[in-house]
């Protein structure tokens, strides 16, 4: 019996990137040899155990024949790599430190390149076309692309109806760790290329062709836009829920009236309930789909906040639950401030609008409510509005 450590463990290795987890491939052995070592089982379909030491994952090596796939002593370290998605995550490492390459995996690590290992193993799960544009986005910084052979490959099975039975959950945690990526317009840039996007997030696929005013917009497309949004706000926050509600925000725009169009008017409430209706159907967190929602209908405002009289910047600050939760209004004025930088042009601007939002937001906040219901006991609703209303109006 052999183990080899393989897929990101090696990849990252070489690549000078942190390890963040180990997964290793067992050969010559059996299921029940391995629990006799004190391996603990815990794939039901699949032979999966855990190290009784270091905890890590151990799979029996495993060959795949169209949809069969054979685990067990007899199947050599090369079939299962041959089996696996990438070029660059069929790479073994054995405990001496040799590593193996049966399917060019070293040359396309070099090359910078995402290529398939077989069209065949790949098209066996179809999350490995999120699954690829996912780690576009995570190796973008060092130059990574999607093979031109394998692009083909993910829009074949996007055309086919592949993604189609594809889970929420699955959709959605391919998204998420995106979303995490240093490059996650790159994941949506990759679907978009492969006609996968139309499949698993036709909300924001719809979006591309769709004009808005050259003089606001100098990228035009709204879908270009989208894009250059959700770039700036991966270098204002690392917080995958800011980055999504930077993706999600303008989704309203693609449901406007062609005859109104470049305009947009009502984007905004139209948007609220696009993202509630995806949320809804990838089950994202509730996190999510709240900062999501406040964004898409309140951006505009934002925008304006030197326009906007004292009453409309607190309802803001209701909307928002900012006397409550002052780190969610943290969150909308990142992503709006992506929004405004993510046009052409705009992108090393400054924002303004942030510093006037906290500055009135501050003065709100420093209205000692408690005094206030001593002094005006049956209303108290009413006196703090008021007080916090003069409080903003003193700014100006």
């Amino acid at each position: 019996m052999r183990r080899y450590l393989v897929g990101g463990a090696v990849r990252d290795r070489l690549l000078g990137r942190r390890v963040a987890e180990r997964d290793w491939v067992v050969v010559g052995a059996t299921a029940g040899e391995l629990i006799d070592l004190g391996y603990r089982r815990v794939g039901r379909d699949f032979p999966v155990f855990i190290h009784p030491d270091t905890r890590e994952e151990h799979t029996l090596a495993c060959r795949v024949r169209g949809d069969l796939a054979t685990a067990g002593p007899d199947v050599a370290l090369d079939d299962d790599l041959r089996a696996r998605d990438l070029t660059i995550n069929a790479l073994a490492e054995d405990e001496e430190g040799r590593v193996f390459d049966c399917t060019g995996g070293l040359a396309d690590l070099e090359s910078r390149v995402l290529r398939h290992v077989d069209a065949e193993a790949f098209a066996s799960d179809p999350l490995r076309v999120l699954r690829t544009a996912r780690l576009a986005a995570e190796l973008a910084p060092l130059g990574f692309r999607v093979a031109g052979a394998t692009r083909a490959l993910m829009a074949a099975l996007a055309d086919g109806g592949a993604l189609d039975a594809l889970t929420p959950e699955r959709v959605w945690k391919e998204l998420a760790r995106a979303l995490e990526s240093p490059a996650p317009q790159s994941f949506l840039a990759e679907l978009r290329d492969a006609a996968a996007l139309a499949r698993v997030l036709p909300e924001v696929d719809r979006l591309w062709g769709v004009p808005q005013p050259a003089h606001w917009h100098p990228e035009i497309d709204t879908g270009v836009h989208t894009l250059m949004v959700l770039e700036q706000a991966a270098q204002l926050s690392a917080d995958p829920v800011v980055r999504f509600a930077a993706l999600t925000h303008d989704l309203g725009k693609g449901t406007t009236p062609p005859e109104i169009l470049p305009s947009h008017r009502g984007h905004a409430e139209r948007g609220v309930a696009i993202v509630d209706a995806l949320c809804a159907r990838l089950r994202a967190p509730a996190r999510f789909r709240e900062l999501a929602r406040v964004v898409a209908r309140y951006h505009g405002h934002v925008h304006r906040a030197a326009e906007l009289r004292p009453g409309t910047l607190l309802d803001l600050f209701e909307a928002v639950d900012a006397f409550r939760r002052p780190g969610r209004l943290e969150q909308v004025l990142l992503a709006c401030e992506a929004d405004y930088r993510g046009r052409l042009g705009f992108e090393d601007r400054l924002y303004p609008q942030a510093g006037l939002i906290r500055e009135a937001f501050q003065a709100a906040f420093a209205v000692d409510a408690a005094s206030i219901a001593v002094a005006a006991p049956g209303r108290v609703a009413a006196q703090l509005r008021q007080a916090r209303v003069a409080a903003i109006r003193r700014l100006r």
